[in-house]
């Protein structure tokens, strides 16, 4: 049985990484950089051991590990503590965020190499900030405390600006860097407010013996129903769900992850796969009961899941970049997880944040490998790389399958759950979000493997010279297979893909493996976890749903018998909308930033500080310099004058005495 200390070194060992990189390795031995990746990998596989340990140790344990938390600071007579929560969640998302955080690194110390195996400038910086990144994040699932939680939280925010501005030189990277930040900041107001809101709950919390920042606590309170109520309950599950949306970049926050694309690959593929996004998920997850205790917020989960799933999807079926199609994939599947927590589907959301970090960092590691050997992301200048890159072929084609949700691959077992548990979840909420879950498994289909056509399929159609800002580290046509440091762990993630799926959560009974062996798992949390039974009938139709949109995208992008540009000339008004984004950034920073917020709010704050602030204590000073004008001007310096003056003040104080003496 794993350890309380144990458990924290998982925490601490990347901290430690991240403290020796930057305060010993790059001031002081930059010129041996690469020691800074091997002390990454080595933090974060000791730390996947141990999590791997702390599964282990809590289905042994019947679910969760209890240890007492350690006090911190008292607020307004409140006392906030430091602690573990140890339970089914927490376990799952360890071995995710160490697991893929490993496979990233092993990658990135090939990626962060030109052809000529220089590294990059900024290697040990790069390093440095994933070792911080990944603790931030392992701090966050770890957290007992929602002020704890909080402060990961942010931190995990913090890293994904430094690294997505990791090439701040380049503008447009600088930009996306400040974009995110100030976006996810939106949504942190929301969680923030929930957070504030608990605390004013401290007497209620109280005449209970309960905490009201302490999340086994909270839990507690809502099961008890007095203390928080329904009204209550869905204030605070929406706004913790604002701060969910930020993060996992659900509509109207999805501007900001497209653009994140600016930062080195394998950042993506951390930030897509287990870290930055996927902590929104993990957020509602985290206090999912809360949101069961209101019928509102989970219909507001439910249905801003399904709006985003299909909505990012459809802008993903006209980009052009590689990086920007899974980006908008990603966008699309956490609508997809964000649905199944909103229909009560607690299991098959848990299932497929598991699944799909194996199969999308694959994707994003397939694109940086592509982007490696040709120097672009836009897919129109990629082309007949299938045979240049056998290795990176074959792991993308299965990443894809998996992610169109193609049997047997891992994806297709984790999305049918979504599927079936929105057909079930029936009324009016249910139906809406089946068939926009529906339309995005078509769509879904459709883009990746317009995807894998354009860039594998076909001839070669250019490189690298064709696209003039790219950075340090990417840039230059070479046409071949990526080093062995860089395909390994692309192997390892297509056997996940693989095997992440059936063999974990199998609708049947195996034996070894019993039926709904996760959800089973799961249920042993604080969760009533319910789930479906293997419904052939919707499986069939999602996977026809996704064979449609193969079989188009190979019309279209493989045989050449529908032509792209024909479709676009006949649509062009939709064309444009979904390559503009729907105008999304348009409005945000044309219309809300410059011409709302500059032109008005800006612009009345301005004429407030200059005529009333600047004025006010402009005519504060000009009341305290005349005063002292006319104080100073009997000051001549001159003893006989003082001498005088202290004369005649005696005489007069004398004749105030005997005149009312």
């Amino acid at each position: 049985m794993i350890t309380e200390g144990a458990v924290w070194l998982t925490l601490f060992l990347p901290i430690g990484s991240f403290v020796l990189i930057a305060l010993v390795v790059r001031p002081f031995f930059n010129r041996y950089a690469e020691v800074a990746g091997y002390l990454t990998i080595l933090a974060i596989g000791v730390s996947l051991a141990l999590s791997l340990w702390a599964l282990g140790s809590v289905v042994q344990g019947g679910g969760e590990l209890l240890w007492s938390p350690h006090p911190w600071v008292t607020v307004g007579g409140l006392g906030i503590s430091m602690g573990i929560l140890m339970d089914p969640l927490t376990a799952i998302m360890l071995v995710v965020v160490t697991g893929v955080s490993l496979m990233v690194q092993v990658y990135s110390t090939g990626y962060m190499r030109d052809h000529e195996g220089r590294i990059d400038p900024g290697y040990a910086r790069y390093f440095a900030f994933m070792s911080l990144f990944t603790a931030s994040m392992i701090g966050l699932v770890l957290a007992r405390n929602v002020v704890q939680l909080f402060v990961f939280w942010e931190l995990v925010g913090l890293c994904s600006y430094l690294l997505i501005g990791f090439w701040y030189q380049r503008p447009a990277a600088a930009a996306a860097a400040k974009k995110a930040f100030i976006v996810t900041r939106i949504g942190d107001f929301g969680f923030l407010l929930a957070i504030m809101y608990l605390f004013l709950q401290g007497d209620g919390f109280a005449a209970e013996g309960l905490n009201p920042l302490d999340i086994p606590d909270i839990y507690r309170a809502v099961a008890l129903g007095g203390v928080i109520g329904a009204g209550a309950a869905t204030w605070i599950a929406v706004g913790i769900f604002a701060g969910a949306a930020g993060k996992s970049a659900q509509f109207p926050l999805h501007t900001w992850l497209p653009d994140a694309m600016e930062g080195p690959t394998p950042v993506s593929a951390l930030i897509h796969a287990a870290t930055m996004v996927a902590a929104g998920v993990f957020l509602v997850a985290r206090f999912f009961p809360v949101f069961e205790a209101s019928d509102t917020a989970m219909t507001v989960v439910a249905l801003i899941g399904g709006f985003t799933a299909i909505f990012a999807a459809s802008m993903g079926l006209a980009a052009n970049d590689i990086k920007r199609v899974l980006a908008y994939s990603t966008v699309s599947q956490l609508g997809f997880m964000m649905l199944a927590l909103g229909v009560g589907a607690y299991g098959a959301a848990i299932f497929h944040l598991f699944t799909h970090a194996f199969f999308k960092a694959l994707l994003f590691l397939g694109s940086g490998s592509v982007n490696h050997a040709t120097g672009t992301f836009d897919m129109r200048y990629m082309g007949g790389l299938r045979k240049a890159m056998p290795w990176t072929y074959a792991t993308f084609v299965i990443g894809g399958l998996s992610l169109a949700g193609i049997f047997p691959l891992s994806g297709f077992w984790s999305k049918d759950e979504i599927v079936a548990s929105a057909w079930h979840r029936g009324g009016l909420v249910g139906d809406l979000v089946f068939w926009m879950a529906m339309a995005a498994v078509f769509m879904t289909a459709f883009y990746i493997f317009r995807a894998l056509f354009m860039t594998f399929g076909g001839d070669f159609r250019g490189g690298g010279d064709e696209d003039p800002e790219a950075p340090e580290g990417e840039g230059g046509v070479h046409l071949g297979e990526s080093p062995a440091v860089m395909v390994i762990p692309l192997a390892v993630l297509a056997a996940a893909a693989v095997l992440a799926g059936f063999p974990v959560n199998p609708p049947m009974d195996l034996g070894l493996v019993s039926s709904h062996a996760l959800s089973y798992f799961l249920d042993k949390g604080p969760v009533d976890v319910g789930y479906e039974s293997f419904s052939y009938a919707l499986a069939g139709a999602s996977t026809l749903a996704a064979l449609l949109g193969i079989a188009l995208a190979y019309l279209m992008y493989s045989l050449k018998l529908v032509s792209p540009e024909s479709v676009s000339r006949r649509v062009p008004f939709l064309y444009v909308l979904l390559s503009r984004k729907y105008f999304m950034d348009e409005l945000y920073e044309g219309h809300l930033v410059t011409r709302y917020f500059y032109g008005r709010v800006a612009a009345a704050t301005d004429w407030i500080d200059k005529y009333v602030v600047d004025r006010l204590f402009n005519n504060v000073g000009w009341l305290g310099r005349s005063v002292g004008e006319v104080i100073r001007q009997p000051q001549t310096g001159q003893l006989q004058g003082y001498g005088m003056a202290i004369s005649v003040g005696i005489v007069f104080i004398l004749g105030l005495y005997l005149l009312f003496l």
